[in-house]
């Protein structure tokens, strides 16, 4: 019993170490002159603007590292074919990678002087780099891996039994996939959603290598947090750090509201 209590307090005091006590410091600091003031500093248009562009960024990267996601994951459990290992593999590029790396991967890919395809991008009057393309690229290869790696395990603990079932009823392959396949994940994906909605919503180092930080512009949440800290609006950062935050929370709480209701369903 003594074990048991001790080994929870080092779990829950390095937890509250590493993530309560900064937590409720944002909140607390966010606060510290006012809500008047906090309601003032994420009510700016240039706020405003940042917190919309973070959302489109999250709107256009998660629904489509979801369904890449699923479908990845599908290729790598169900299917046997030359270069699997390697798919398996490249998932996971961008934990190895750091995302600096990546933003200055995209200004070498789509620059619009030395890019490979940049130049020719912006003769078609495209441009990607310092603009919302080239941020929602660079939110989607840092996002990409939690669909796929939430899905996997789960796919092979329910085996194919039931798909094989369900295709010797006469079912085709979508009809498996929505009546057999997606019901059994479904929790999988969930979890991969709210890991990537996280991840695309606190996105830092690789968007700030190809949006330019232009405020109001091509400056996202979390770019208007160090615009806000190095001019020393102290106010302003730690009140859209706790947006932010709120944000995240509010995903993990909704979650947990939908999952009862689906267990009892």
């Amino acid at each position: 019993m003594r074990n048991r209590l001790i080994l929870r307090f080092l779990a829950l005091g390095y937890l509250a170490l590493l993530l309560g006590i900064p937590v409720a410091l944002v909140f607390v600091n966010a606060l510290q002159d006012g809500v008047a003031a906090a309601w003032e500093a994420v009510t700016t248009p240039e706020a405003q603007h940042a917190f919309y562009l973070t959302m489109v960024m999250v709107a256009v990267a998660v629904p489509l590292n979801t369904i890449f996601g699923v479908l990845c994951a599908l290729a790598i459990v169900r299917q046997r074919f030359r270069g699997r290992a390697l798919l398996n593999a490249m998932v996971d590029l961008p934990f190895a990678v750091s995302p600096v790396v990546v933003g200055l991967s995209l200004l070498l890919v789509y620059g619009r002087r030395d890019g490979w395809v940049g130049e020719w991008l912006a003769e078609w009057g495209i441009q990607v780099i310092f603009s919302t393309p080239g941020m929602i690229l660079a939110t989607m290869f840092i996002s990409l891996p939690f669909v796929v790696r939430e899905v996997i395990p789960v796919l092979r603990e329910i085996g194919t039994e039931q798909e094989q079932a369900a295709a010797t009823l006469g079912a085709g392959g979508f009809q498996t996939f929505f009546r057999v396949t997606l019901p059994a994940i479904r929790w999988g994906v969930a979890y991969g959603v709210v890991l990537t909605t996280a991840r695309a919503l606190g996105e830092f180092g690789a968007v700030s290598v190809v949006s330019g930080k232009l405020s109001g512009r091509t400056e996202t949440a979390t770019l208007f947090v160090e615009n806000r800290f190095q001019r020393f609006d102290e106010t302003g950062a730690y009140a859209a750090s706790l947006v932010l935050a709120l944000l995240a929370l509010a995903t993990l709480l909704a979650m947990n509201l939908i999952k009862p209701k689906e267990a009892q369903g």
